[in-house]
């Protein structure tokens, strides 16, 4: 197992992530971040180098950290060898087994590895499955046309919006939530529409793994055309930034399918897994 430091090896591997598309796109996005000032303090692991058959990114280990914030505790995976990665979690330097954290990536096996790993060490495994969405083409977002008396106001979401977020989200509800969106707010695009009193009525922001989340509009304020406007400003904002427009939806969320559709979005054929890991000690709590 290495970590990779040198900012030359770390740009060799944005390079090479590029090549192994769909599949390495949540690693992507974590390592564009890390190579363009790592605000999130993040950092990858590896099997081998400069030839690697699997590779994680995670939360630097002298960063401060919440054994029960699941959202911050937070693993981006992509493998070329299963049987490699598998290698790599089973690696008592790889992960932390003792706090709640999740597990992303966009391959098969992901589970199977994860329970075959956590069962010994007494760690719950819960998955969730999404379609994975991109915009790869900004120019081919339709125009947004809204019929309103006046033009909405679009600012980027602030750090005192956390609260409001935590709320609306489905993921939401609990303090390290709240944290971990204000966190970030503070490091990453978002965008949002403002009434008269400058409180956000929609909005969308981008994670950790650069995937844009929690597209959200106030019940009052639907039926407006403010998700595709956000959708669509946050999408040409990652872009101009040299970011993918990446994103994931369930399959059960027709409005959101419909909106996405209407957009040009691609959807890929590899689906988006979300694993959750909770040491018995912690599942009298919460977690999400």
């Amino acid at each position: 197992m290495l970590v990779l430091t040198s900012s030359t090896k770390l740009q060799k591997l944005e390079q090479m992530l590029k090549k192994n598309f769909p599949e390495s796109l949540k690693v992507y996005g974590a390592v564009l971040n890390i190579n363009r000032g790592n605000p999130f303090r993040k950092e990858v692991v590896v099997d081998t180098w400069p030839e690697f058959n699997a590779v994680i990114t995670r939360r630097q280990r002298q960063a401060e950290s919440d054994d029960l914030d699941s959202f911050t505790n937070a693993y981006a995976v992509f493998y070329k060898d299963l049987k490699a990665y598998w290698a790599l979690l089973e690696n008592p330097e790889t992960i932390n087994w003792e706090q709640v954290f999740q597990i992303q990536g966009l391959q098969e096996g992901l589970f199977e590895v994860s329970k075959a790993v956590a069962g010994p060490k007494l760690v719950d495994v819960k998955q969730s499955s999404f379609q994975m969405v991109t915009h790869p083409d900004p120019d081919a977002l339709p125009e947004v046309n809204l019929k309103l008396n006046s033009p909405p106001r679009l600012a980027s979401l602030d750090v005192s919006h956390a609260a409001l977020l935590n709320e609306t989200w489905s993921r939401g509800g609990s303090e390290q939530c709240r944290t971990y969106l204000a966190s970030l707010i503070g490091c990453f695009p978002s965008i949002c529409v403002l009434d008269e009193n400058g409180s956000p009525v929609s909005w969308g922001l981008t994670d950790q793994f650069a995937t844009m989340i929690h597209g959200y509009t106030l019940p009052e304020h639907r039926r407006k055309g403010y998700n595709r406007l956000i959708a669509t400003a946050l999408a040409k904002k990652l872009h101009s930034r040299g970011f993918p427009a990446q994103g994931n939806v369930l399959e059960d969320n027709v409005p959101s399918i419909t909106l996405l559709k209407s957009m040009n979005a691609q959807f890929l054929p590899c689906r988006f897994v979300r694993l959750i890991h909770t040491p018995s000690r912690f599942l009298t709590a919460p977690h999400w």
